[in-house]
């Protein structure tokens, strides 16, 4: 049976949307204060016993809320033109995520976005 090491961080970042068509009160502007969870599998370990410093993922997914913090969803790309639902918040950081991290031996495995402390999205790619 093969390796598998999964990797585990959380950030937060603080950011307002407004969900196009929505039929209730989210329809307004809003804002949340967002939990993100980044997974990363690794199948491999270097000669110092780590699949990838924790630091690195922290500082991959930092800069990403970054560009999102303290900023209106809807003005953002790729927001202008999808919902910036949770779930595609959490697909988008996947996606850039997996721009940076991926690499032989490194691979995102699922990025969690909470929205509030009782509801969060897990997005994940299937594997096979």
């Amino acid at each position: 049976m093969a390796a598998c090491y999964t990797l585990k961080i959380v950030t937060d970042f603080a950011s307002a949307h407004t969900l196009r068509e929505y039929p209730g009160a989210c329809a307004r502007m809003h804002g949340h204060n967002w939990k993100v969870e980044t997974e990363v599998r690794a199948s491999s370990l270097d000669k110092m016993g780590m699949g990838v410093d924790f630091k690195v993922i922290k500082q991959a997914t930092r800069d990403i809320a970054a560009k999102l913090d303290h900023r209106y969803l809807n003005d953002l790309e790729p927001f202008t033109d999808i919902n910036p639902t949770a779930e595609n918040i959490a697909a988008y950081f996947y996606q850039e995520l997996s721009a940076q991290l991926n690499n032989e031996s490194i691979r995102v495995h699922a990025v969690t976005l909470w929205e509030t402390e009782r509801a969060c999205v897990r997005y994940a790619e299937d594997e096979s």
